[in-house]
């Protein structure tokens, strides 16, 4: 009996001691007259019930009760019952053993007497992965027929995680209102409750603003408190959500830097240095190197791919750390899933990793998931792994594998595929000098599936689902316009909820829609109260990108900053500079906005922020605070905000400029003969307040040229920029009437997408330097390619035009 025992034990833990208790005292159940008699066999059998005498016991309360009228009912005093909680305990451990029917019963019963009890068995379900089963849609039912007699969010918090996959989105937007409705009902103690309502939007992939600054709160006041699973997780929920909170980032960089010393075994470490890697200072890095590749033998297949994805995070070059942790991961590749294998391949060619043998290993894993593989998303990823690694090529029978799933590929899955096979088509052409008719035919497919799958969208919420990650050259070139069209025909549908997602969209494409743009503009008149503040700036965003204004254009602006108002003493930083440059790029100038970014205590606050920043974004930040800085110095001058990015420029400005473009030397040769020689012209010249303009050529009150000092410059090369510079405004020490003027090659990237259309910066550019006393040319690259400007004498006819006006020459 031991040893069969032994071999069995699920067997034997499932039938012990049935043959004793079984039939008598389900017998013995059915005989009882009321609610004490079942207690009382409860409490005398509770080490030896069965599924099938919980279930009954379960049954035979709920018939008291039903058999009873209202005023006899006793619902409470049977839930507060001891033994009612025993019941339930054993509901719960034995709730594996119970069969679908007999399930559904029990829950039935359980939710008639306690919703905690309910929350409970939910949570149950979804610890055995049943969030998808028929019993948890049962569950989203009774939640849903009874939300509003529900009144504790902890319990609500619960059911809201475990049946968030199965529910519409109508019924999210309930579950958040009555959330909102019942959260100030609980204390700022309760953590865990408002971790969970950041894991519910996050499962319903709904970035509530008002929700999670709420929940905010509660984290930032127990900061203290929180241990390293609970930080990592919310730090987790908040990068899937988007959500940036600057200063709960910086309290928790502090109290995990504290734990550094405390962990000295892998699974913890690990998971440390993934949490704080990415926000670490040198010396917090440098201790997590130190001791990860000190733990290295140490770590599992899943550690070692999350060291990798922390190190491509951190942006990490230390090369002992990378080839240590990259041959665990070679030594473990056989165990990795697809997308594992794709996590693994990005971040080896991020992190500039070269091992021949870790590069063929990884191709063949890939090709021996693609023979087998038939779920369009899993195809898609490989085929995007393939592509990364060195000398990436598409045979037929991967083309076909494609070609097979296409009418079931979403428009992600479309532009990886297409991103893929762009990139074998350019080293084939690079490298072998050929394009493979079949890896062209394959991108017609692609771009023929794509807009028949736009054409038949009906609905704007599915098609943002597909299309706000999009990106890549594909995309852009055959389905941004597509997209645009859509976007436009279900333009109604956009509202106060989707509002900042569609305006990101349209500034991350750079394509100009007037209607979109207006339509926006629009909800955000209307419907400003229920836009949240911190959706403003992405709203505001393509406005000033693309330059445009909308109808009652001071309004819209007026409006968004009215709604922030309150809000700028508590905004991340970084949102308020890129709010601050956005809304200046637009010549819309804030006084509150500026004297909350201006002052001494926001710029200390920055710069704590800017040293969690990878370093591109810190560098980015800090250059929109300079453009800034001189936008608010040049144009309004009456708030005496001092310019202070001297050195800063200074240090920029002295790295090497590179070479011309082939257009720019063009350019300069024809300049020069058109204004009488090389000295009559200035090459790379550095403005005060650190514009850079490509040439600058001064013509005295007569239109006639006038000579510059001596030239060092040699053709396609440019000059060394003068460091000695101060903020006067050009033009104070010229001749009288004479003028400066500024020419600035114009190239692709200073116009809308889809139309000759001057975007935000390079119209903001002219504006200043016209302030700073310059004529501005501006020559764009569609006119100087023209057709109209194809030969050598009809652009130097028009430089001619552009400098000294109609009928005017040089000679």
């Amino acid at each position: 009996m031991l040893r069969l025992r032994a071999i069995c034990p699920f067997s034997w833990r499932v039938f012990q001691f049935r043959p004793f208790s079984f039939e008598p005292l389900l017998n013995q159940m059915n005989k009882c007259t009321d609610e004490e008699q079942i207690f009382d066999l409860i409490e005398k059998n509770k080490d030896i019930l069965s599924e099938k005498q919980v279930a009954c016991a379960l049954s035979m309360l709920w018939q008291f009760q039903k058999q009873k009228s209202i005023l006899l009912k006793n619902v409470e005093c049977i839930r507060d019952h001891p033994q009612f909680l025993t019941l339930h305990n054993l509901t719960t451990t034995k709730m594996e053993f119970m069969n679908d029917s007999t399930l559904v019963n029990v829950l039935y019963i359980i939710q008639q007497f306690d919703i905690n009890v309910l929350s409970k068995f939910s949570s149950c379900l979804a610890d055995q992965h049943l969030c998808f089963s028929p019993l948890m849609g049962k569950i989203a039912d009774i939640v849903n027929r009874n939300l509003e007699t529900i009144q504790d969010l902890r319990c609500l918090s619960v059911l809201m995680v475990s049946i968030s996959s199965l529910i519409s989105q109508r019924f999210q937007e309930q579950l958040v209102n009555k959330t909102e409705q019942l959260f100030d009902t609980i204390d700022s103690s309760q953590v865990n409750i408002a971790r969970r309502i950041v894991q519910f939007l996050r499962n319903i992939k709904y970035s509530y603003y008002p929700l999670l600054e709420r929940c905010n709160k509660v984290f930032l006041s127990n900061v203290n408190h929180l241990d390293l699973d609970s930080i990592s997780k919310i730090l987790s929920l908040y990068h899937s959500l988007q959500f940036h909170s600057f200063e709960f980032i910086l309290m928790t960089k502090k109290r995990l830097t504290e734990m550094i010393p405390l962990f000295d075994y892998p699974a913890s470490f690990v998971k440390l240095f993934v949490t704080l890697g990415p926000v670490a200072g040198p010396e917090e890095e440098k201790q997590l190197k130190s001791t990860i590749l000190l733990m290295s033998e140490e770590l599992t297949s899943q550690q070692a791919l999350a060291v990798m994805g922390a190190m491509e995070e951190m942006e990490s070059r230390n090369s002992r750390l990378i080839k240590k942790i990259a041959s665990i991961l070679h030594k473990h590749l056989d165990n990795y899933k697809p997308v594992e294998l794709l996590r693994i391949t990005q971040a080896s060619i991020f992190l500039h990793f070269q091992s021949k043998e870790l590069f063929v290993k990884l191709r063949e894993l890939l090709l021996s998931y693609l023979k087998v593989s038939v779920i369009p998303s899993e195809i898609s990823l490989l085929i995007c792994a393939l592509s990364m690694l060195p000398s990436p090529h598409l045979d037929e029978a991967r083309i076909s594998q494609i070609e097979a799933v296409l009418p079931q590929c979403d428009l992600n899955d479309l532009n990886s595929f297409a991103t893929s096979v762009l990139r074998c088509i350019q080293y084939d052409h690079m490298y072998r000098n050929n394009i493979p008719g079949k890896q062209l035919k394959l991108l017609q497919k692609l771009d023929h599936y794509g807009r028949q799958r736009l054409q038949k969208c009906s609905s704007l919420n599915l098609l943002w689902e597909e299309v706000k990650s999009l990106k890549g050259d594909w995309f852009a070139d055959s389905l941004l316009e597509e997209t645009v069209v859509t976007l436009q025909r279900l333009m109604d549908e956009i509202n106060y909820i989707n509002v900042a997602g569609i305006a990101s969209f349209i500034s991350r494409t750079n394509y100009l829609s007037t209607s979109l743009l207006d339509r926006i503009a629009s909800v955000v008149l209307q419907q400003i109260e229920k836009i949240h503040p911190f959706a403003i700036l992405a709203i505001i965003l393509p406005f000033s990108a693309l330059n445009y204004d909308p109808p009652q254009r001071d309004e819209f602006f007026g409006t968004c900053l009215q709604r922030l108002n309150s809000y700028l003493s508590i905004l991340d930083p970084l949102m308020l500079v890129f709010l601050g440059y956005s809304l200046a790029t637009r010549e819309y100038f804030s006084e509150d906005l500026l004297k909350a970014i201006f002052n001494i205590r926001f710029l200390a606050k920055l710069d704590s922020q800017l040293e969690l920043l990878c370093s591109s974004l810190n560098m980015k930040v800090q250059f929109r605070l300079m453009e800034l800085n001189r936008a608010v110095c040049l144009e309004c001058p009456e708030y005496q905000i001092p310019w202070f990015h001297d050195r800063f420029c200074q240090q920029q400005y002295k790295k090497d400029f590179g070479s011309m473009n082939g257009a720019q030397q063009q350019i300069y040769k024809m300049l020069a003969e058109v204004l009488g020689g090389i000295n009559f012209v200035k090459a790379s010249v550095l403005t005060p307040y650190y514009y850079t303009i490509d040439f600058e050529c001064i013509l005295d009150k007569r239109k006639n040229p006038l000579p510059y000092g001596s030239h060092n410059t040699t053709l396609g090369k440019l000059p060394k920029i003068h460091s000695e510079l101060n903020t006067q405004i050009a033009g104070s020490r010229l001749p009288p009437g004479a003028e400066k003027i500024a020419l600035e090659f114009l190239d692709s990237r200073a116009f809308c997408r889809n139309i000759p259309h001057l975007k935000g910066k390079s119209a903001m550019k002219k504006r200043h330097l016209e302030i700073l006393g310059y004529r501005v040319i501006q020559i764009p690259h569609f006119e100087w390619n023209s057709m109209a400007l194809s030969t050598k004498n009809a652009r130097m006819d028009y430089l001619r035009e552009r400098i000294f006006g109609e009928g005017k020459s040089s000679s």
